[in-house]
């Protein structure tokens, strides 16, 4: 599964930086507060946005091994990391030592296919398997494997910005519920990993990981976004979201392009999306 544009996840990056639940941070912070050092992996790492956004909570030393489908996406990802380190260095052929806050942070990259072989993406021992804005693409039975290949290394997971059904646009629009129901019909069709679970992929992913014997702890990160401030965020979720509704034909044409000329001057728009931490 691929297709992520670089320009969407560089436009969404402020926004899903705002939006993560930092209780649900603290309390994987505390978990990790007597150690010196942690190994993590980073799912569907795209241009390395959950790096920068979750280093803060984790020890002074950390090990990351980015993994994603898409070649193109890693090779953003290693340049981004590099503009955004105090220090950066070359850690061998793939790798990359950087320096960040008093933090030093290692990091590899490894081009994976999470659906063909988990077990590879993952790697033997993690500390922590991370992943943003992932899960509602995926379907219940890889889920539950996922979760199965999470406790079988005993690590604890951490995903954030799983989309959850909820919108608001400001102002309202008569379109605004159709256009909801018709864009969540069409997230869940098979993006890769079976048919997706879409806004009910955190559920699933309590639920698996509580069958594993997991505590689970659900937050909450909505993007909240306001014009002027991210006008070109809303235009680019408008639009985006206009472009998949039209795939489904549950709207008329005329009523997909009346309902898109109207999102993309929204004032505000709030996007719902839910965190979650799972340890053994």
């Amino acid at each position: 599964m691929s297709g992520f544009s670089p320009d969407w996840l560089d436009l969404r990056e402020p926004a899903d930086h705002r939006a993560r639940d930092r209780g649900l941070e603290a309390r994987l912070a505390s978990c990790l507060a007597d150690r010196e050092s942690v190994r993590v992996v980073d799912l569907g790492c795209g241009l390395g946005s959950n790096l920068r956004g979750l280093y803060r909570a984790l020890p002074a030393r950390q090990s990351w091994r980015l993994v994603d489908y898409d070649a193109a996406l890693l090779d953003g990802a290693r340049a981004r990391l590099a503009a955004w380190a105090d220090v950066v260095r070359a850690d061998g052929a793939d790798g990359l030592r950087l320096e960040k806050d008093g933090r030093l942070v290692d990091v590899t990259f490894a081009q994976a296919d999470l659906a063909g072989d988990l077990d590879a993406a993952l790697g033997e021992a993690p500390d922590l398997v991370t992943a943003a804005a992932l899960f509602d693409l995926c379907g219940e039975a890889f889920i539950a494997r996922f979760a199965g290949a999470v406790a079988a290394r005993r690590a604890l997971f951490h995903t954030v910005l799983t989309y959850d059904g909820r919108e608001t646009w400001e102002p309202a629009h008569p379109l605004d519920a159709a256009f909801r129901a018709a864009f969540v019909a069409h997230q869940g069709e098979d993006k890769g990993f079976g048919v997706a679970a879409g806004p009910a992929a955190t559920r699933h992913l309590a639920s698996a990981f509580a069958g594993e014997g997991y505590a689970t702890h659900l937050g909450s990160s909505p993007w909240r976004l306001v014009a002027p401030r991210d006008a070109a965020l809303i235009r680019a979720l408008a639009e985006g979201q206009a472009s998949a509704v039209a795939e489904t034909g549950r709207l008329a044409p005329a009523e997909v392009e009346v309902w898109r000329v109207a999102r993309v001057a929204a004032t505000a728009a709030t996007i719902g999306h839910a965190d979650l931490f799972c340890r053994p």
